[in-house]
């Protein structure tokens, strides 16, 4: 099983970002609307355990993730498996719903991807523009299940080459929903 390493930072100048990415050898590999609907367990609370059940629509493509308890808070570090649907993902959705999954809240995000490499491990930097919550830099590495060290270096080291300082340990569905209940 792999893992997901990665740190989120709130940031005000995305263009900014950009130049700092373009200065240290980044690539881009895409600008994509993603709408991710979320799912409640019908006999666990996510939000106590950390997980996250989701299908990702990008364009006719969908993808269900889960996302396990984090191991670290510092840097996000958590189990991840993902697989794509063979459809846009509404039987899937009518499947979890018929299961006792509810969803929970849709998260929309224009996101733009770029890679990198990092004290030797390739890592993707992602510049998200959330409705509803504002802008972000998330900063990614793939590590497997075992010794994320490496990862949660090279995650924290490019993170601070691209001058990213507000970390942001929530999630976006949680920002979402807790703007809501304002």
């Amino acid at each position: 099983m792999k893992l997901e390493v990665e740190q989120k930072f709130r940031v005000a100048d995305l263009d900014a970002v950009r130049t700092r990415i373009a200065e240290l050898g980044g690539s881009p590999s895409g600008v994509v609307e993603q709408r991710d609907t979320y799912f409640r367990h019908p006999s666990r609370d996510f939000a106590q355990t950390g997980e996250a059940l989701r299908i990702r629509r990008t364009g006719d493509q969908a993808v269900v993730t889960y996302k396990g308890a984090k191991l670290d808070q510092t840097v996000k570090t958590r189990p991840e498996l993902e697989f794509p649907l063979a459809e846009s993902g509404q039987p899937q959705r009518q499947l979890l719903e018929l299961l006792g999954f509810t969803a929970v809240a849709e998260v929309c995000k224009h996101r733009e991807a770029y890679h990198l490499t990092h004290s030797g491990l390739q890592l993707e930097v992602t510049l998200d523009k959330v409705e509803g919550v504002g802008t972000f830099v998330e900063v990614e590495a793939i590590a497997e299940l075992g010794d994320p060290t490496s990862a949660q270096q090279a995650v924290q080291g490019l993170a601070a080459a691209l001058g990213l300082s507000d970390l942001e340990p929530r999630s976006y569905l949680r920002m979402l929903l807790e703007s809501r209940d304002r």
